[in-house]
């Protein structure tokens, strides 16, 4: 497969349930779950500890991806709800999105199975390193804002909507190249890297960055790569892929969680000081052409080559606010519907006070939406592929 769009490294098969906090609230009344037990930082060995993850991301608001011990724990978990079967990583939800705009792409995927067969679109062509089927499910968790929960000694109550990934998936652990890559690499104006953030042996993470590096070799000049963080499971991992590949990366992406991991605080995304100071303690840690920060707020991007990117802001923000109104299914007649709703005001501080302290800044405000049904996962991967129209399109009618 060959095409303008590469979008990779690994896809998923995704149990997205349905939020019930009735259910959640049994089963933690049931584990004896208690207010001061909640953590996101304790090792997930069984369903109690899954449990206790979730709440402790539902009190804070915050959303974030963590591993599992086993994915028969999410398979346990996720029994307990109703659920839907859906296709995730940030390359095939930003190529789920960009398909909805009318642009195919290539997926490199690490793993195979009926799962992904059935549900990839015929947009979304594939190549694949895994020799054989194999199902390690992602459990995805969406709360509303104010969503409660009764414990034993009193609710936990969430702040704001948010999704949590859960996940044991070996394939993505290891992250095997397949060989079709270099191939498809050389007819591309669009690469997508991410998914090294799953990986947890620094000895084979270099080793995977290395044939990525051959591959690259192939890639034309004139290629935009991109680099979406997504959230290390080992944090200390994401160097090693920094000082490997930013050399290669014209635009390094990540969300507010990741931003407030690398900066080491908690930011007031409203606060046009604190955030213009997080972004250049972010930028001095990553010193990116482009490194963009996408948030509910805002997406703001800084380094020499911001500038050029305005236009995929824009387009990143109107898309996957749409996609958090509508869902999956939506056409480009709904982005036009998105372009005509309010920005929030707030946000729209924020980014006028960071151009104007930067002089290479960019940034848009986000959309103010209201819907009791949002769609919270996916926004990330939907703001990639929204990012990615503009330079896709550009690409293609210049090829």
């Amino acid at each position: 497969m060959t095409g303008a769009v590469v979008l990779g490294l690994g896809g998923t098969v995704d149990y997205e349930i349905g939020w019930d906090a009735e259910v959640l609230g049994t089963l933690a009344r049931e584990l004896g779950v208690r207010r001061h037990e909640l953590t996101t930082h304790a090792e997930i060995g069984d369903e109690r500890a899954l449990v206790i993850a979730i709440l402790a991301f539902l009190a804070s608001g915050a959303g974030g991806e963590r591993f599992v011990a086993a994915s028969e724990i999410v398979e346990r978990f996720a029994a307990r709800f109703e659920k839907t079967i859906t296709l995730g990583g940030t390359g095939v939800r930003a190529g789920l999105a960009l398909a909805r705009l009318g642009i195919p792409s290539v997926q490199h995927l690490v793993s195979i199975d009926d799962n992904v067969r059935r549900l990839m679109p015929p947009a979304l062509g594939w190549i694949c390193s895994a020799t054989e089927d194999t199902l390690d499910p992602h459990l995805i968790v969406q709360y509303p804002v104010g969503a409660t929960v009764q414990l034993v000694d009193g609710d936990v109550i969430a702040p704001s909507a948010n999704r949590l990934i859960f996940a044991n998936d070996a394939p993505n652990r290891s992250m095997a190249l397949s060989a079709e890559l270099p191939a498809a690499l050389a007819a591309a104006r669009v690469f997508l890297v991410s998914g090294f953030n799953t990986m947890q042996d620094a000895v084979l993470l270099r080793r995977r960055l290395d044939e990525l590096d051959r591959a690259l070799g192939a890639l034309p000049a004139e290629a935009v790569v991109y680099y979406e963080d997504a959230g290390f499971y080992h944090r200390d991992l994401a160097a090693i892929v920094r000082d490997r590949l930013l050399a290669r990366i014209d635009v390094y992406g990540m969300n507010e969680d990741e931003l407030q991991e690398y900066v080491g605080r908690t930011v007031d995304l409203l606060d046009p000081d604190a955030v213009a100071s997080a972004l250049d303690d972010a930028h001095r840690i990553i010193p990116a052409d482009a490194l963009v920060v996408h948030t509910r707020f805002w997406s703001i991007a800084v380094g020499p080559g911001a500038g050029r990117h305005r236009a995929s802001l824009e387009s990143a923000v109107r898309v996957s606010a749409t996609r958090y109104r509508l869902g999956d299914v939506f056409a480009p007649e709904d982005l036009r519907v998105t372009a005509r709703l309010p920005r929030h005001a707030g946000g729209a501080r924020v980014v006028e006070a960071v151009v104007a302290r930067r002089a290479d800044a960019a940034g848009v405000a986000a959309v103010v939406i209201d819907t009791d049904t949002p769609t919270t996962i996916g926004l990330g991967d939907s703001f990639v592929g929204g990012f990615l129209a503009p330079i896709a399109t550009a690409s293609v009618l210049a090829s």
